[in-house]
């Protein structure tokens, strides 16, 4: 039986209440992900925020009422609570009281998967309930099971500031060893194009994924299915190997703590030649979440990057004057399906002309008896022109600039 959930946001005036039911709706679909069953929602038009309860004494004891009256287990805030907050709601209300954010680092538990995934995201729950030891008292030592307790929070509920510190310490340590070794990796791939997919979560960045390199990596309507970086090859362009990597989705405040576990993951963003920024168009807030995508990237230090964005899912629209709409907000987009696999073509024309931006011609002369080295040239790039002279082989190579710059250096060592 999923826990029964009562949502509840707050807002400064009553012109912000439509963004507010859009930010619930968001809240409402996490929980069910989250394996939970939204039963009721309430929003308060509040000025000013009481700093104890957040909604002050006399709305807590309303929804102490609702939560009786609906037999409701759970209250979720979609406003971040401090840890004194949290305890006065949870004595007032009688029912266990939790955020957005720790929703958020739930569905991160419930999702992770790989030995990188969990040290990313138990970290990223301890360094939250870190900041929510002080004040949580008996709040704390009565969590049990279920939606914002999963993680190391269902074995280890009642430890103190520096056990957590200590294993907070361990986990730092074996995600900097992940670091370094990515890293590597990504050094290793300097003689490649490297492409990346960025967007909102359940924007179709996995559907993407599978369409343009034929693999089967999961693909969920659930938000966050997608944690761990999968990288494959693409198919060569000129001879310049191309590979692409799928990233895990974006949220609105999506938190901090998160954010920075999940550092290497996103590193394959920051690092990446190329974007591509998937948002889904069958969304009534894709501007909104557009918008948000873009602000992460600027946070995480993703600024100057060439973006191709890519509005997907245009086989779930109806709707043509929203599209010709979209189309004229955004008209260097390319509009896509994953699924139908319309619009594919035109985004692997635009991803060719980036990869053709960024390659260079460059001559390269060897002794015509030389194919060992003539081979390594055929290897590094598109032959573009060959002559034959005085004994001589000459070939213009279209190809990276580190490669063919590597490439110079192989020859010359050879030929000494």
């Amino acid at each position: 039986m999923s826990t029964r959930i009562l949502l509840v946001g707050v807002i400064a005036s009553s012109h912000q209440r439509w963004e507010k039911m859009e930010a619930l709706e968001e809240l409402a679909a996490l929980t069910r992900t989250s394996g939970g069953e939204v039963v009721e929602r309430l929003i308060q038009v509040r000025p000013q925020l009481d700093p104890a309860t957040l909604i002050g004494k006399g709305k807590a004891l309303e929804i102490r009422e609702i939560c009786h009256q609906y037999d409701i287990q759970l209250v979720i805030f979609d406003d971040q609570l401090s840890a004194t907050q949290l305890r006065n709601l949870e004595e007032i209300i009688g029912v266990r009281v939790i955020d957005r954010t720790a929703v958020i680092l739930d569905i991160f538990a419930i999702h992770a998967r790989t030995a990188e995934a969990k040290v990313q995201v138990e970290l990223a729950q301890l360094e939250y309930i870190k900041t929510r030891l002080t004040g949580l008292g008996i709040a704390m030592s009565r969590l049990g099971g279920g939606i914002g307790t999963r993680g190391p929070g269902e074995t280890k509920l009642e430890v103190d500031r520096r056990r957590i510190e200590q294993r907070i310490t361990a986990l730092r340590r074996r995600l900097k060893r992940i670091d370094q070794e990515r890293a590597i990796q990504r050094k290793r791939r300097n003689d490649v194009i490297q492409l990346t997919l960025a967007g909102y979560t359940n924007a179709g960045k996995s559907s993407l994924f599978n369409r343009l390199t034929n693999s089967q990596v999961k693909v969920s309507e659930r938000m966050f299915a997608t944690l761990d970086a999968s990288t494959r090859v693409l198919a060569g362009h000129r001879g310049v190997p191309i590979v692409l990597t799928d990233t895990v989705g974006f949220i609105r405040n999506l938190p901090t703590q998160l954010i920075a576990s999940f550092r290497s993951t996103l590193a394959e963003i920051k690092y990446a030649d190329l974007i591509i920024h998937v948002a889904d168009v069958s969304d009534a807030m894709v501007e909104r979440r557009i918008d948000v995508v873009n602000e992460t990237l600027q946070s995480i230090g993703v600024e100057g990057k060439p973006v191709i964005l890519a509005l997907n899912k245009i086989d779930r629209v109806f709707d043509d004057l929203r599209l010709t709409r979209l189309k004229a907000l955004y008209p260097d987009a390319i509009f896509i399906s994953a699924v139908t696999g319309a619009g594919i073509d035109n985004l692997l024309n635009r991803i060719t002309a980036f990869i053709d931006s960024q390659l260079v011609v460059r001559t390269f002369t060897v002794p015509q008896e030389r194919w060992d080295l003539v081979s390594i040239i055929l290897s590094a790039g598109e032959v573009v022109n060959e002559v034959e002279i005085d004994g001589k082989r000459r070939l213009k190579v279209k190809g990276l600039p580190a490669e063919l710059a590597r490439l110079r250096k192989q020859i010359h060592a050879a030929l000494k």
